[in-house]
C-alpha cells in the first residue's frame, strides 16, 4: 500500500506527539516486529506450547467448528486456512488488495492515520493484518478464528484488519491476542475497520491474554448501515501492563443496532482504560453498552459515550465495577450527548465492593467464602458469550477462582 504524500506528512507529525490520555509508550524502546516468520501449512505442525497459547484466547488448533483460521506472529502472517469459501473470504490484507482493487477504497477510511502516534506508526509501516469478507446474502454457520501473537522480545506489533459483511450476510469472528511463552515486554498496535452493510450482522469476540509488561493500543471504528447489527464481546482477564481501547460504532443507517460487552479484570500493576462510543447518525437506531470490570489491585477506567444525532434513537449505557482490593482503583465515566429533540439515552453506573450479606447468604448454603466470592464474580462477569472452546472456559474459571481466593 503506497502512502499518500499529504497523509504521510500528517502521520509523521502525529508520530511525534504524545498520547492524549492514559499511559504513553516511548515507541523508540521497541524494535519493529519481524515481517517474515516460519509459515505453518497445517496447525498440527505447531508446538504444543503454542497450541495451548492459542486455546487460551479461543483459537482451536484442531479447527473444530471453525470456517477459517489465520495466525499473525509479530508483523507476519504465519498461517491461513479456509474451509467454507462460499460463505466467507479470508486472507491477509495485503493479499486482499492484490486480489480486489476495490479493497483500497475501504482502507484507512474509518480510522484516521493521524489520529494519534500509534495509528501513525501503523500507517507509516504499512501494517498488514487480516481481511475477512462475507459475500452478500451468505450466512456462515461457523465462526472465523484469528490470532495475533507477539513472538519476539521488546518489539512493536503493528496490525491493520479489515472486515466487510455485505448486504444480508451474517458472520461471526473470534479473535485472540496473546504472547508466545517467554515474551514479557512488547507493544501491540491494532487498527481495525469494519463495515456492516444493509441488513447484515457481525458477531465479533475479542479475547486478550497478554504478558505482564505488554502495552496494547487497539484503534477500531465500525460502520453500520440500515438494519445492520454489530455485536461485540471484549474480554481481558489476565495481568497486562496497559490497555487503552475505545472502539467507535457509527450507526449510519435507519434501524441499525449495536451491543458492546466489555469484561475486564485489572490486576496489581495493570492499567486498563476501556470503553466504547456509539454515534447515532440515523433514525430509529439503538445501542446497548455493557461494562463489567473488576480491580484486584490495578487501575480500571470504564468509559462509555453515546452521541445522539438523529430522532428516534435509543441507547442504554451500563458501567458496573467491583473493587476487590484496597490497592485498586475503579472509575466509571459515562457520557450522554443529545443533539436532537426526539431521543432517549440513559446510563447506569455503579462501583463498589461485594456486599457482605451476599457472601454470607451463599456460605449459609454450604459454600466456602472463596467459592462464594467466585460464584458472585462469575455471575457478575457473565454476559452470555457463545462459541468459545472448553479449554478457554476452564481457563476463565481458574482465573475467577484465583480472584475469589485472593479477595478473602
Amino acid at each position: 500500500m503506497q502512502a499518500d504524500g499529504d497523509m504521510r506528512k500528517k502521520a509523521e507529525d502525529a508520530l511525534r506527539k504524545s498520547a492524549a490520555y492514559g499511559e504513553d509508550f516511548n515507541l523508540d524502546e521497541y524494535g519493529v516486529g519481524a515481517t517474515e516468520v516460519p509459515y505453518a501449512e497445517k496447525l498440527t505442525e505447531l508446538a504444543e506450547e503454542d497450541k495451548r497459547t492459542l486455546l487460551n484466547v479461543g483459537f482451536t488448533p484442531g479447527e473444530e467448528n471453525r470456517s477459517g483460521s489465520l495466525i499473525m506472529i509479530d508483523n507476519a502472517i504465519a498461517h491461513t486456512s479456509l474451509h467454507n469459501s462460499d460463505a466467507v473470504e479470508l486472507m491477509s490484507l495485503r493479499d486482499a488488495m492484490k486480489v480486489h482493487g476495490w479493497v483500497r477504497d475501504y482502507v484507512w477510511k474509518l480510522v484516521k492515520p493521524d489520529a494519534d502516534k500509534y495509528t501513525a506508526m501503523s500507517y507509516l509501516q504499512e501494517a498488514n493484518g487480516y481481511f475477512i469478507r462475507a459475500p452478500a446474502g451468505k450466512k456462515s454457520k461457523m465462526p472465523v478464528q484469528t490470532c495475533l501473537l507477539i513472538g519476539s522480545k521488546e518489539v512493536s506489533q503493528t496490525v491493520h484488519n479489515l472486515i466487510i459483511v455485505e448486504e444480508g450476510a451474517e458472520l461471526e469472528v473470534i479473535t485472540g491476542c496473546s504472547t508466545k511463552h517467554g515474551i514479557e515486554k512488547g507493544l501491540h498496535l491494532g487498527i481495525s475497520e469494519m463495515y456492516i452493510k444493509k441488513g447484515a450482522t457481525l458477531n465479533f469476540t475479542m479475547i486478550h491474554n497478554w504478558a505482564d509488561q505488554i502495552g496494547v493500543r487497539p484503534r477500531t471504528v465500525v460502520h453500520v448501515e440500515e438494519g445492520g447489527k454489530y455485536i461485540s464481546n471484549y474480554v481481558t482477564l489476565k495481568p497486562v501492563r496497559s490497555i487503552q481501547s475505545y472502539p467507535t460504532v457509527v450507526l449510519e443507517g435507519k434501524g441499525a443496532f449495536t451491543r458492546l460487552n466489555t469484561i475486564a479484570v485489572a490486576h496489581a500493576g495493570s492499567e486498563l482504560d476501556l470503553g466504547s462510543r456509539v454515534i447515532f447518525n440515523a433514525e430509529d437506531t439503538s445501542a446497548e453498552l455493557i461494562s463489567r470490570t473488576i480491580t484486584t489491585g490495578g487501575i480500571s477506567v470504564a468509559r462509555g459515550e453515546m452521541i445522539g444525532n438523529a430522532n428516534g434513537a435509543k441507547g442504554h449505557l451500563e458501567c458496573h465495577g467491583l473493587v476487590l482490593s484496597d490497592r485498586g482503583t475503579q472509575r466509571a465515566i459515562p457520557i450522554l450527548e443529545a443533539n436532537v429533540e426526539d431521543i432517549e439515552l440513559s446510563h447506569e453506573a455503579a462501583v463498589g465492593r461485594i456486599a457482605r450479606e451476599q457472601i454470607e447468604y451463599l456460605m449459609a448454603r454450604g459454600l466456602s467464602e472463596e467459592d462464594a466470592i467466585g460464584m458472585i464474580v462469575r455471575g457478575f462477569l457473565d454476559v452470555g458469550i457463545q462459541g468459545i472452546p472448553d479449554e478457554l472456559k476452564a481457563d476463565i474459571d481458574a482465573t475467577i477462582a484465583k480472584i475469589g481466593e485472593n479477595a478473602i
